[in-house]
């Protein structure tokens, strides 16, 4: 339901003028693309891909629509749509029995393009709809072809000065009177109760009240002329909207001849009745509202008046408070008076006190400075006394130090001598250790020498032996032969 730019106003015809209205056909072809067979895993083809390349093939003309309305393994199906009629021809030219190579795919896409059919009601869906309803009688407006149900509508393009944002039912009848006299129209979102009143029964048709853009809308003409002149009107054909700057915008939109009766006297009775009753209800609702806002406004009073005492009280309360505080603190100011009467009182005893204190510290002062005189003279003599003492004490430590140091000295040449002695006796050890080791090393090359000679003299007593044992066996085996030659011989 979108509008949509229109760059192209040459086929328009007018519907109103006051509105600047006017009827556009539909221009629109459907393009079927053979997909090849995919024979490796994981590849597919791009409907974008595909798309881009459908309309590189219609360039410089361009689709003001081009969407996919069906997608498989074997095709894809596109809804193509043009500014006019004749571009729908010229389109189908340059796509129809035309081939799209893709990279990557050895078979090329084949193309078909066709002219779509529309789907529009004809004279006979209608005929043979009120034909065959037996609970209808043609004899009463409603249940006759005569109400046109239109979606789609764009709202600002049928709105009033008075309210810009909101269809108006006087603008839709003077547009629609063009084909014909109008008995009634109806537009659903603008009754408030409309869509309370489709949501509570199930009998009345629901309707998309979500968006305030688009509406739906129900023309009902009072001949039936006027009904079949709006049909062939409005078949194929689209709505477009030029502005004052005299930029031109289409919608899209969807014509059906009414089948639920919707403006016939009866369906109008049962909705004003229901919409009736939804008014009582919320008038009900309303005076319940308004009782529960008396009720709270009385409790609130009430709540206040409450208040009022018990802040009364709490000021009473407050003001006797108020008054034994100042009892009390009347008698705690003259107790207060009486300690301090009583404090001064002691001040004066202690101040004497301390007086007498005073003057008994100060002949105490005077008595410890002569004690303290006579001490510290007996401190400076002791304090020579010991400093002969330590100065003896130096002189005697001073000497152990000095004899210590001696010792020391000797200790350290002990020590070295021995250090000497010790390293001299370790390379004597460390070059015994080596002779010894020497030694050892000979005395294991003799012996792997004489093992070696030994092997060697038993290896050759072997071969002497085996030597002799072949002569020996030479020997033997020629004896045996002569031995046998003569006994030959002799016989």
């Amino acid at each position: 339901m979108a509008t949509q730019v229109c760059g192209d106003i040459s086929e328009a015809t007018e519907l109103s003028s006051s509105q600047r209205l006017y009827l556009k056909p539909l221009a629109k072809l459907g393009v079927h693309v053979t997909l090849p067979e995919i024979k490796v895993a994981g590849v597919s083809i791009s409907n974008w891909e595909v798309m881009e390349r459908l309309k590189s093939m219609v360039a410089p003309d361009q689709f003001t629509v081009l969407k996919v309305v069906e997608s498989s393994l074997e095709f894809i199906r596109f809804e193509g749509e043009t500014d006019t009629k004749s571009l729908v021809t010229k389109f189908i030219n340059k796509l129809d029995g035309k081939f799209i190579k893709l990279s990557g795919f050895a078979d090329p896409l084949k193309v078909r393009a066709t002219e779509s059919k529309m789907k529009f009601p004809s004279v006979h869906d209608w005929n043979s709809f009120f034909r065959e309803s037996e609970d209808l009688d043609e004899r009463n407006p409603g249940e006759r072809p005569d109400t046109i149900y239109i979606k789609g509508l764009p709202c600002k393009w049928f709105s009033s000065d008075e309210s810009p944002s909101k269809p108006s039912d006087e603008v839709l009848k003077s547009v629609f009177r063009r084909f014909g006299k109008i008995r009634c129209v109806d537009i659903p979102i603008l009754d408030p109760y409309r869509q309370r009143l489709s949501k509570g029964n199930s009998e009345f048709q629901t309707f998309y009240f979500g968006s305030h853009l688009h509406f739906d809308a129900y023309v009902q003409y009072s001949q039936y002329q006027g009904f079949s002149n709006a049909m062939s009107a409005l078949k194929g054909m689209k709505l477009m909207y030029i502005s004052d700057e005299g930029r031109a915008a289409t919608a899209n939109i969807q014509v059906e001849f009414d089948k639920t009766c919707h403006l016939s006297a009866r369906n109008i009775k049962k909705r004003e009745l229901e919409r009736q009753k939804l008014i009582d209800i919320e008038r009900k609702e309303e005076e319940r509202k308004r009782k529960e806002k008396e009720e709270e406004e009385r409790r609130i009073e009430e709540e206040r008046l409450e208040e009022e005492r018990r802040e009364a009280e709490r000021q009473r309360l407050l003001q006797e408070a108020i008054r034994k505080k100042e009892e009390r603190k009347r008698a705690r100011e003259e107790k207060k008076r009486k300690k301090r009467a009583e404090r001064i009182r002691r001040e004066i005893e202690q101040k004497e006190q301390q007086r007498q204190l005073e003057r008994e510290r100060e002949r105490k002062k005077a008595e410890q400075k002569r004690s303290a005189k006579r001490l510290l003279l007996e401190l400076l003599q002791r304090v020579a006394t010991v400093k002969e003492q330590e100065e003896e004490e130096r002189r005697k430590i001073e000497e152990e130090r000095k004899k210590r140091e001696q010792e020391l000295e000797m200790l350290k040449q002990i020590e070295e001598k021995k250090r000497k002695l010790e390293e001299e006796q370790r390379r004597k050890d460390d070059e015994e250790r080596r002779k010894k080791e020497k030694l050892e090393e000979q005395e294991k090359e003799l012996r792997d020498k004489l093992i070696k000679n030994l092997k060697r003299m038993e290896e050759r007593r072997d071969e002497l032996k085996k030597e002799l044992l072949k002569r020996q066996i030479a020997s033997s085996t020629a004896k045996l032969s002569s031995f046998a030659g003569n006994d030959f011989f002799g016989k």
